[in-house]
């Protein structure tokens, strides 16, 4: 991904697993932190922020249920994705050891994905805010006997020291993120992803013909999920990530076809396959 000047927008305060993807793929551009989702996207469509930095889903957790809702009413384009390894740090403040802590504070996601660690040491968990809010907190409380779980980041913001690194229990925790811009980004050259939301007509096996088109014409969708709509039951929405660009023959028709099956067809963004997809497979694709 090119980075462009300005600010990249996202959901949390400085020291937030968002913040660390902002930092890794674009380290030149101002972090802007917002206090929600929304607030994030806002700042991309009034000029606040170049790119909005969005997790979509969770190795471990599945998806972030708001952003589904959110992106087709965004008024931004995908221009790229990237996947963060999430790494679980237990931080304290200065002159505080392993040895010593007590309690440790963090989101109860996080609480959660280090409870064999905590067991070992003897250490209560204590539910905060969130990761970064929590090293905040920590380093305010200045109590030795007290650590935050959160990114390496969150210490060197908050001046606390890592006392154990990597300590989450599952190796594999890791975030997707979809990077967001107010005007779609180039044709990649290379190995390319497109997502849409799509609904379906009311008929019969309407979702299953919709679909075939992609079986017939030989096109990959990686993911497909499913969400409700204005609080109706009745009213589905899907979300896709299909391999290709809209443009390539076989994806054409296929979209042809869908469109015809359906009462709303929205593509979000044609990007590039970030590189970590070849070193998952065939973890990724359907």
């Amino acid at each position: 991904m090119t980075s462009p000047s300005g600010a990249i927008a996202f959901q949390g305060i400085p020291g937030a697993y968002s913040h660390q993807a902002c930092t890794e793929v674009y380290p030149d551009l101002e972090a802007l932190a917002c206090n929600t989702f929304e607030g994030a996207l806002a700042a991309v469509r009034d000029g606040r922020a170049s790119l909005a930095m969005m997790p979509v889903e969770n190795s471990t957790y599945g998806r972030v249920a708001d952003l589904h809702h959110l992106l087709p009413d965004s008024g931004l384009h995908i221009v790229g994705e990237h996947f963060l390894r999430v790494h679980i740090n237990l931080l304290g403040v200065a002159g505080a050891t392993l040895p010593g802590i007590r309690t440790a504070m963090s989101h109860t996601v996080l609480l959660g994905q280090c409870r064999a660690f905590l067991r070992e040491h003897g250490i209560a968990p204590r539910v905060g805010a969130d990761t970064a809010g929590s090293a905040e907190a920590v380093a305010r409380a200045g109590d030795p006997a007290l650590a935050a779980l959160a990114s390496e980041l969150a210490g060197k913001i908050y001046g606390l020291k890592v006392l154990a690194r990597h300590i989450e229990d599952q190796s594999n925790n890791t975030t997707r993120f979809l990077v967001m811009a107010p005007r779609p980004g180039p044709a990649p050259a290379g190995d390319a992803l497109t997502s849409f939301v799509f609904r379906v007509r009311n008929l019969p096996a309407a979702l299953y013909k919709a679909l075939g088109g992609f079986a017939t014409n030989g096109v990959n969708m990686i993911k497909l999920e499913s969400y409700m709509i204005d609080g109706h039951f009745t009213a589905t929405q899907f979300y896709a990530d299909i391999e290709g660009r809209p443009e390539d023959p076989a994806v054409a028709r296929a979209l042809e076809e869908l469109d015809y099956f359906t009462t709303k067809l929205q593509i979000l963004g044609t990007y590039p396959a970030h590189p970590y997809r070849k070193s998952q497979e065939p973890a990724f694709g359907l």
